[in-house]
């Protein structure tokens, strides 16, 4: 069984690092100050971002490793376990890691919408590749974080360090929707990949033993993760992977719909719906009619 290095405290990872501690609840960590050390697997306790220096191999989440190299932001969130364990290649660690305590966000406006920056739940193939102008700008936010932990802690304190994490996440979103646009060789036919699978679901009796079709289920179809997924279909389409989704259901019943041999009842098991009622409503919501009163149309 794989052991995991467990850090619950920004103090164990400064100190597993050979970082100082200037504040309890944040850190700019310097991977250079490190000893040499092996892969290991890593739980951490609060929010960390690698900038990754070195293309080494080393983060690895799943089964899978994160697609990064120089230059390269890997988020990872309260909970998540990543890393190998690895005792053959012995190496030294480079790049800098931002690691913030939720609790430094208690009372804040950040603290209310920590969980929209969705990255943090993003998965394999899914890291942020940065160009060299928007590293300078990374590294920019770093050094404004670093400079209030080391300046003597006052009642702007706080305010000021939070303000710049936030004002980092705000900028790797718009780092993030330029990547949806500039990896095209990575995202290359996800919408066709998904409109595909969609299709396919709906000709297998999946719906009938399965249930309607999830995100979660069409991004492990696309090895992706399930907000990654989301993200990229919106940047895409302008709507929601589960909006997304809905309008493909409501243009398959609209062709069922047609055939009178049927019930609406049965159409609508048919396509994973546990209850017609459900079928109804959101037939309504997105046509403007019931099922019943567009057949009558028809």
């Amino acid at each position: 069984m794989e052991k995991i290095k467990k850090f619950d405290t920004i103090s164990q990872y400064n100190a597993f690092n050979n970082n100082e501690t200037l504040h309890p609840l944040v850190s700019v960590v310097d991977l250079s100050r490190a000893d040499k050390r092996y892969n290991y697997r890593q739980n951490f306790g609060f929010y960390t971002v690698f900038l990754k220096d070195i293309k080494c191999g080393d983060l690895k989440y799943g089964c899978n490793y994160y697609d990064y190299e120089e230059g390269t932001l890997v988020f990872v969130g309260p909970g998540q376990v990543i890393g190998t364990e690895n005792k053959d290649n012995e190496f030294q660690p480079k790049g800098y890691v931002l690691i913030f305590h939720p609790d430094l966000l208690r009372g804040t406006a950040l603290s209310r919408h920590i969980h929209d920056y969705t990255f943090f739940s993003y998965e394999v193939h899914e890291a942020l590749h940065l160009s060299a102008s928007e590293r300078k700008i990374i590294f920019d936010c770093f050094f404004k974080i670093k400079f209030e932990l080391e300046h003597a802690i006052d009642k702007h304190s706080k305010t000021l360090i939070v303000s710049n994490i936030e004002l980092f996440l705000n900028y790797c979103v718009r780092f993030y929707d330029r990547q949806f646009i500039t990896r095209d060789h990575v995202h290359k036919g996800i919408l066709e990949r998904f409109e595909n699978l969609l299709g396919t679901y709906f000709k297998s009796d999946k719906p009938q033993t399965v249930g309607l079709p999830s995100v979660t289920y069409c991004a492990d179809q696309l090895n992706l993760s399930a907000n990654y997924f989301g993200d990229l279909i919106k940047k895409e389409t302008g709507k929601s992977a589960q909006e997304y989704i809905q309008a493909k259901v409501i243009d398959v019943a609209k062709e069922q719909i047609f055939d009178t041999s049927k019930s609406l009842s049965e159409i609508a098991y048919g396509l994973g719906f546990k209850y017609p009622q459900h079928f109804t409503r959101l037939f309504k919501q997105r046509v403007g009619y019931s099922p019943n009163e567009y057949r009558m149309l028809n």
